[in-house]
């Protein structure tokens, strides 16, 4: 059967940089399962998996504005060290700001002296995005499934979109940190963190992402984002 919305797809992927680094990719023995048609892809990836079939193998670039959308000079922030809480951030680190709708991740750009630069972009936000891909199966859903919005995994209910770090870069709504990096806090106003790392705590104020750039690498739902 082809791909089509509500179809449950098991894939098999890597996604490179423009120079042909690899930056995620799916485990050998544990391939990504999604549904089609929910958010769970960036729009780029999904649209170019529509119609594909069981055995299909090819390769798609999706534009940034398909993927992690448009890199946001808006989400590039300054707070005060003081807010770290007594954690002394370093540049690189990722930290999560919280906010009214939870909490969500950023990176630490710079440090100038009390004041911290962060910057709550995808790490990939204005980046074409190089996949290879390779659809292992395609199923109907179950009624279940359907009505619910996401598959079940071994019968069990799974919320893909709070995975951690799971297929980092397949998801949709989501802004874990694909870096690796432990997640830290810092409060201001951004999304939810889906990781489930260790959270420590410094008070700043950041803006969430309007620009949809949920963390969605191939998933999605993840960056409103």
């Amino acid at each position: 059967m082809k791909i089509e919305a509500y179809s449950v797809v098991t894939l098999k992927y890597t996604l490179k940089d423009k120079h042909g680094n690899v930056v995620d990719q799916s485990d050998e023995n544990d391939p990504l399962v999604y549904m089609q048609g929910t958010d769970y892809l960036v729009p780029g990836l999904e649209a170019a998996l529509q119609n594909h079939e069981k055995g299909d193998c090819f390769s798609t670039v999706v534009k940034a504005e398909d993927g992690y959308g448009t890199y946001d000079e808006d989400l590039v922030q300054e707070i005060p060290l003081a807010n770290f809480g007594g954690v002394t951030p370093e540049i690189g680190a990722a930290f999560v700001a919280q906010t009214e709708e939870g909490v969500h991740p950023v990176v630490i750009k710079e440090i100038n002296g009390d004041q911290v630069k962060v910057d709550a972009n995808h790490p990939m936000a204005g980046c074409d995005l190089y996949f290879d891909l390779e659809v292992l199966d395609v199923r109907e859903p179950t009624d279940e499934e359907r009505e619910h919005r996401h598959v079940h995994l071994h019968g069990h209910c799974c919320h893909h979109d709070h995975d951690e770090h799971e297929h980092g870069c397949c998801h949709g709504h989501h802004h874990d940190d694909e870096d690796g990096h432990e997640h830290k806090c810092c409060h201001g106003h951004h999304h939810d963190d889906e990781d489930e790392h260790e959270h420590k705590c410094c008070h700043g104020h950041h803006h969430d992402d309007e620009g949809g750039h949920e963390h969605k690498c191939c998933h999605r739902h993840h960056h409103d984002e």
